[in-house]
């Protein structure tokens, strides 16, 4: 039996009107819903697109995709615009607000590098706190920056999928272990005794610190359990490596394979070290892309040690630091939690594909 319904609305753009939904789609000052409907409404226009399909393309729901289909036919480019809301007119007209988004996001003031509310509301004509509230409208932020890095690894795409494979579908009858070391790691003492919380004040240390040395943590993270196989050593040089890789290697049940995910450091790399892997064949090792770190997971571990033990600890010599070390990692080995990994390579490598269009449609 056929499925009856309403049917479809068919939609046709004029040229002005495709030239203008492009434009809203890609310009960089269109809020996102409305970058979202236009799309939506040249996908419509295609020939035998349905409500499904174009669903299915945009990743949102098909009664969105029918209401703006619906509202494009009836008022045209009008109808993708907000609807009005109740209670008093705004005071500002939409171009001055357009004015302050395209000057924010395709303008610097002079002498600086960003707008603050106080040069945009100089520019503008408009108060400080109307500023304020048109950039929180559109999540705009001047005053933050953020940085990345795109791998220039000609394998960056097989690398990918190969450490990704491990995570999701790691083989039988191995163990995948995220090996790395967290190096200069110093023994800092405050030149001052820290203050504790009170209530009402919080802890207060003196911004000046005495350093004691450096040391050096190796891990060995288990993905599948979150146990971490660990070894410190005040350097970390070829024959430090290889001491940790031996140490994993009486540690890890003789009946498993062992796959290790690695970094690009020169050290994981030596001659020493391949002839080491020759003669333990039970060893593979696979190495994440160029500036690729955020693949391997013990980077996450490093992370939590960081936060929870570094970041405020006060040491006054190097062996309360190696001690403090050795504590917390049997602490974590006591009830270890795994990461749970849910991107697959597709989703990552999909998302690199839209960054590098964002920067291709920047300009620069």
């Amino acid at each position: 039996m056929s499925r009856m319904g309403r049917p479809t609305v068919r939609l046709e753009l004029t040229e002005d009107e495709r030239e203008t939904l492009v434009r809203w789609s890609r310009r960089a000052s269109s809020s996102q819903a409305l970058a979202l409907r236009s799309r939506i409404v040249l996908a419509c226009a295609e020939p035998e697109a349905t409500d499904g399909s174009v669903a299915a393309a945009m990743q949102v729901s098909r009664p969105t995709v029918a209401r703006w289909r619906k509202r494009f036919a009836a008022r045209r480019l009008q109808g993708l615009c907000d609807e009005p809301r109740p209670g008093r007119p705004p005071s500002i007209t939409i171009d001055r607000i357009e004015d302050v988004v395209i000057t924010t996001l395709e303008q610097t003031p002079e002498n600086a590098t960003h707008w603050s509310r106080a040069s945009m509301a100089k520019h503008s004509g408009l108060s400080k706190t109307t500023i304020g509230r048109i950039w929180n409208r559109f999540d705009l932020k001047p005053h933050v920056a953020d940085t990345f890095k795109i791998s220039n690894d000609p394998l960056f795409f097989d690398k990918v999928v190969d450490v990704v494979g491990l995570y999701l579908d790691p083989p039988v009858g191995a163990i995948v272990l995220c090996v790395d070391e967290k190096s200069q790691i110093q023994a800092l003492d405050r030149s001052a005794p820290v203050l504790p919380m009170m209530p009402g004040m919080p802890e207060r240390r003196t911004h000046d610190y005495v350093r004691h040395g450096v040391t050096t943590l190796f891990a060995a993270f288990d993905t599948a359990t979150g146990e971490v196989i660990t070894a410190i050593h005040r350097r970390h040089r070829t024959t430090e490596f290889r001491k940790f890789l031996n140490r994993i290697d009486r540690e890890v049940p003789d009946d498993l394979d062992v796959h290790l995910i690695c970094d690009n450091y020169q050290t994981h790399k030596t001659p020493e070290i391949k002839r080491w892997l020759e003669k333990h064949p039970r060893f593979h090792i696979h190495y994440t892309p160029t500036y690729s770190s955020w693949l391997n997971q013990v980077e996450r571990w490093f992370a939590y040690l960081t936060g929870q033990l570094l970041q405020r600890g006060v040491h006054k010599n190097l062996q309360a630091l190696e001690r403090d070390l050795r504590n917390w990692v049997d602490t974590w080995n006591a009830e270890p939690k795994p990461f749970v990994w849910t991107k697959t390579a597709e989703e990552i490598l999909g998302k690199l594909g839209r960054l590098c269009e964002r920067i291709s449609r920047s300009g620069h």
